[in-house]
């Protein structure tokens, strides 16, 4: 199978601004995750219209303690994730031993219930 290659910084720049099929970017985004770089295949699933796949990336947000991420994709989604999700997430960083995400997601989940 032929390795996956993600574009450099100007050319991904470029794909972002072009008109791509679906196919195209998620096979970009799908590229941009397997080298553990989700936070730039964001765009790519948003271009392609893929919701179901940037819940999968919320979801592994929570599982993973990745306070940013998971608020990255609720902003792309315009999505409340609500206190007991962040809860869920404050308890997974706090266990990774990851303060700051533990923080993020406590401050959220107490903005959550007001």
């Amino acid at each position: 199978m032929a390795k996956r290659v993600i574009p450099d910084p100007l050319k991904r720049r470029h794909l972002i601004e072009q008109d791509l099929d679906e196919s195209r970017c998620l096979a970009i985004a799908d590229a941009y995750e397997a080298e553990g770089r989700t936070i730039e295949a964001l765009q790519f699933f948003v271009k392609a219209g893929a919701r179901a796949r940037l819940g999968l990336v919320a979801e592994a947000a929570v599982a993973a303690g990745d306070a940013f991420l998971l608020k990255q994709v609720a902003d792309i989604l315009g999505e409340d994730q609500g206190q007991a999700r962040w809860q869920t997430l404050a308890d997974a960083a706090q266990e990774k031993g990851l303060e700051r995400y533990t923080e993020m997601a406590f401050r959220h989940a107490r903005s959550s219930e007001e």
